[in-house]
């Protein structure tokens, strides 16, 4: 799941919103931890909007940490964990965070925003279930 969810470039394929993903950078710093600083262009209808991130994935303690870098928020943060139950599967903990950078802009998103990042986790269980199969604890 680690792999996933660190396959940033594949999000265009199934990621509510995301249209466009690109790779600005790409960095190991050692100790099992890389650095990915990407633009990402999600878009609603005739509403195209551009961020960038910076994207930790830290391999070893299984986390990865997105921090806001530029855009239409004031902030935005997200956080992924995964917790190994046994070999085949793990736990996902997921954390979001943002706000827009205006009032008009979150009067205009806010509830589009709401409903797709809903979508998000959602969108990672599918495809977590076309590539590794269907395997869910109850």
């Amino acid at each position: 799941m680690f792999d996933l969810v660190a396959d940033v470039e594949k999000y265009p394929q199934f990621v509510p919103l995301c249209r466009t993903l690109h790779v600005r950078s790409r960095e190991e710093t050692g100790e099992g931890i890389e650095i990915v600083v990407a633009d990402m262009t999600v878009a609603y209808k005739l509403i195209r909007e551009s961020f960038t991130s910076r994207v930790t994935l830290d391999r070893i303690n299984l986390k990865i940490l997105v921090e806001y870098l530029e855009g239409p928020f004031r902030q935005l943060e997200n956080r992924w964990t995964f917790t190994p139950i046994d070999e085949k599967r793990c736990e996902v903990g997921f954390f979001l965070a943002y706000e827009f950078r205006t009032r008009a802009f979150e009067m205009l998103m806010g509830a589009v925003f709401d409903r797709a990042f809903r979508k998000f986790a959602t969108a990672f269980e599918r495809r977590a279930d076309e590539i590794y199969g269907r395997t869910r604890v109850t």
